[in-house]
């Protein structure tokens, strides 16, 4: 039951606003998703079902300029993408790219293979060819080019690409294996030039790299799949003394992103990375993980984060429902707590607080309204396309993606988690401010920016079982929508 004291606040802040004799009614759009079945619906019909949550918007309050959202280009959706019709191929990058669809500004690809990849494979595969004489993309030539290329026709706005290595070649590597080890301190020199090389190969292709994390993963996965291991003060250095001079030398003008790897470990990177001039000159942003927990944003870190490099990038590089099967075709599982992820049943027993059952759908609107309200100005999901199992993943290694297919019946799903992001990335466009709001109910999640066109895009999140109503505020404008159960919202005030 409500405190007599909440009621009381939310009188009085509906009575100075009735009683404002220059009110005026707040023109808005109205997009939901929900678990009763609304995909990205437009509603214009609202009935009132209970006392009013205040949201006011504060304009003036800003925060981080927004480079984007999207989701990543692997060799796994890319294949897939491949073994699809023309038409349900063009559907879904219409879907992610397209003006009628979640428009994505932000994206990743691997350099060199990943677990979701169909097999090991380096851009270099010649042992001992420091001058990478060898160099050469043609890994990528069959399926994620032409997903880019395509994706970038369709594209009106264009959009960012990310590239992130899973590893060097094993013959760079201490241990000359796919997995795990370091790399050789004589290679450093070749393997800042392997990343030198990948933008002029690309660019030869018409695609233009934006920015790179060093490493993704530099902790390690347990030597699971490709990785390579760095702690902060190693990746430091070799951004410092060989990666940030040698594209600097060539002429490359892209940003480079250290750590990539979970939040609980952030400060201690960041505490390196951005020590000093010397060791921040060449870092543009710090990158990260969604895996430390299926539900903890640490709020607390990413506060840490950007008030160690305030003017420097704090971007979500990664983050999906991994060690799970996708429910083909079935909406409800995506609300529902059962499909958590692999942290419910492996995580050791310190750390099982963090890891809860929760809904999918949950977890993406908690987490990106999380991370926007705490300093991250973009956010990148993992795989853009699976199919039933999973995959294709050589490690076996299974996750969920906002898009299924069945390549054999030619079928295409678009899961909850696809409107979830959609709810951003259409209406929260790059350049964008993220701006204040207050809020009289703390069970709903809010955030909202500020668009260049002037318009605002108010993201709301009701994980409970029962409908709100909201009365939106902005300066003295006011209206009233509800909110179903189990639902996300975007209200666009344009």
């Amino acid at each position: 039951m409500k405190s007599v004291a909440y009621h009381l606040i939310i009188l009085i802040a509906l009575f100075m606003v009735s009683c404002n004799q220059k009110i005026t009614s707040l023109e808005v759009e109205v997009y939901e998703t929900s678990a009763n079945g609304h995909k990205m619906k437009e509603l214009t019909h609202f009935e009132t079902v209970a006392e009013p949550i205040l949201v006011k918007i504060v304009p003036d309050e800003e925060y981080q300029t927004i480079t984007g959202f999207g989701g990543s280009f692997t060799e796994a959706s890319a294949s897939l993408l491949n073994k699809l019709s023309r038409a349900n191929r063009n559907k879904v990058l219409e879907a992610y790219f397209g003006e009628s669809g979640a428009k994505y500004s932000l994206t990743r690809t691997h350099m060199n293979s990943c677990d979701f990849s169909l097999s090991n494979y380096s851009y270099a595969p010649v042992e001992g060819d420091a001058a990478l004489e060898s160099f050469s993309i043609k890994e990528d030539q069959d399926d994620i080019i032409p997903m880019i290329q395509d994706a970038m026709a369709v594209s009106k706005d264009g959009f960012k690409i990310v590239s992130s290595p899973w590893t060097a070649p094993p013959w760079m590597k201490d241990n000359k294996d796919w997995r795990g080890g370091k790399l050789l301190p004589e290679y450093n020199e070749t393997w800042a030039l392997f990343f030198s090389k990948y933008i002029e190969a690309y660019k030869a292709e018409g695609i233009d790299i934006w920015g790179f994390t060093v490493e993704n993963e530099p902790l390690g996965n347990d030597n699971n799949w490709e990785s390579m291991h760095f702690t902060a003060e190693e990746m430091t250095d070799f951004v410092q003394n060989h990666l940030g001079p040698k594209l600097e030398a060539h002429g490359h003008d892209v940003k480079i992103l250290g750590y990539d790897q979970n939040r609980e470990h952030l400060n201690e990177w960041v505490d390196a990375m951005y020590k000093d001039e010397v060791t921040s000159k060449y870092y543009d942003g710090t990158a990260i993980h969604w895996y430390a927990s299926t539900y903890e944003v640490f709020p607390e870190a990413l506060q840490y984060a950007h008030q160690k490099a305030p003017n420097k990038h704090l971007i979500q590089t990664e983050a999906c429902v991994d060690a799970e099967i996708p429910k083909w075709k079935d909406d409800a599982w995506y609300w529902t707590k059962e499909a958590t992820d692999w942290g419910w049943d492996w995580a050791p027993e310190k750390d099982k607080y963090l890891h809860p059952k929760y809904a999918p759908v949950t977890r993406y609107a908690r987490d990106m309204i999380g991370c926007l309200n705490n300093w991250v100005d973009g956010w990148i999901d993992w795989n853009m396309v699976l199919d039933k199992q999973g995959g294709p993943n050589w490690f076996k290694n299974w996750c969920v993606a906002p898009v299924i297919v069945d390549p054999e019946n030619d079928e295409v799903y678009f899961t909850p988690l696809y409107y979830t992001l959609s709810h951003f990335s259409r209406f929260i466009r790059p350049g964008a401010k993220r701006i204040g709001f207050e809020s009289s109910d703390t069970a709903l999640l809010v955030t909202a920016a500020k668009n260049l066109d002037g318009s605002i895009a108010v993201v709301l999140f009701n994980e409970g079982k029962n409908a709100k109503n909201i009365s939106l505020v902005l300066g003295e404008k006011r209206t009233t929508v509800q909110m179903n159960a189990q639902s996300i919202q975007t209200i666009v005030i344009p």
